[in-house]
């Protein structure tokens, strides 16, 4: 379902020098040029954990960017994805809800694309046996699809995204840990996707977690959203503080 709120991307609330340290990184999908960030650990972690970040609609943007320098000062190895492609920057709500219109319908191009991103944080330093893919809203529903895929990740994290997938698609297993962060009010998810996404993964056998946040909508992590539930999109100040403790919390189980 295509949002009505255009979500643009935010003011980094980092200083300069944190998002100074992400590098640009070029790369290919065939002819299709990519461009993502991957930014190193002043101090990493043991094993050098990674993190693969997976951005909302709009594609890279300043959340995404901020959340990568953030797990960086964690100690994680991060990379930000880039699905659309160099030349393909969407410059408006209606280009955004056709590009990630095409790749939820296109699902194996979808997975192609985080694979790519994956093979670079890998480049990066990451220990390929200890990486976690994380999104938001688009980017959620990349993170779920890349267990669907049976990527090779440890877990998954959907922040605000997309549970739904073709009725006609097999359920296979998924042996990713699956973490999902969910506006309780959220009116993009519809309860039926969200009880077909939950029957799914008990079907799958999956260890899976879904966490509900009271009073709000799609976007609660997004700070430019702005706060008017009745939009369907909107910041919620406490959701995007509790997501994000239950991120790092899972990232500590899983890596």
């Amino acid at each position: 379902m295509k949002l009505k709120t255009i979500i643009m991307a935010i003011v980094l609330p980092l200083s300069f020098n944190s998002f100074a340290q992400l590098t640009a990184v070029d790369y290919k999908d065939d002819e299709q040029v990519l461009s993502g960030f991957g930014i190193k650990p002043k101090t990493e972690l043991k094993d050098k954990p990674g993190v693969l970040v997976l951005p909302a609609w709009f594609g890279i943007d300043g959340h995404s960017k901020e959340s990568a320098a953030k797990l960086a000062e964690l100690g994680y190895y991060s990379f930000v994805a880039d699905i659309y492609g160099k030349d393909n920057r969407p410059k408006n709500g209606a280009e955004a809800g056709k590009n990630a219109g095409y790749y939820k319908k296109n699902i194996a191009e979808y997975q192609k694309r985080i694979q790519l991103a994956l093979d670079e944080l890998i480049k990066l330093g990451a220990n390929p046996d200890k990486i976690v893919v994380m999104g938001y809203c688009f980017g959620g529903t990349g993170a779920i699809e890349a267990a669907r895929g049976n990527l090779k990740v440890q877990g998954v994290v959907s922040f605000h995204g997309g549970l739904g997938k073709e009725a006609t698609r097999a359920v296979g297993k998924i042996n990713a840990k699956v973490l999902v962060l969910h506006g309780a009010d959220d009116p993009f998810v519809p309860k039926e996707e969200v009880d077909n996404f939950q029957t799914e993964m008990r079907t799958s056998g999956a260890d899976w977690q879904m966490v509900y946040y009271a009073n709000s909508v799609h976007a609660f992590t997004h700070k430019d959203a702005g706060s008017d539930n009745s939009k369907g999109a909107a910041y919620n100040e406490l959701a995007d503080k509790r997501s994000w403790i239950a991120f790092k919390d899972f990232l500590k189980e899983v890596l």
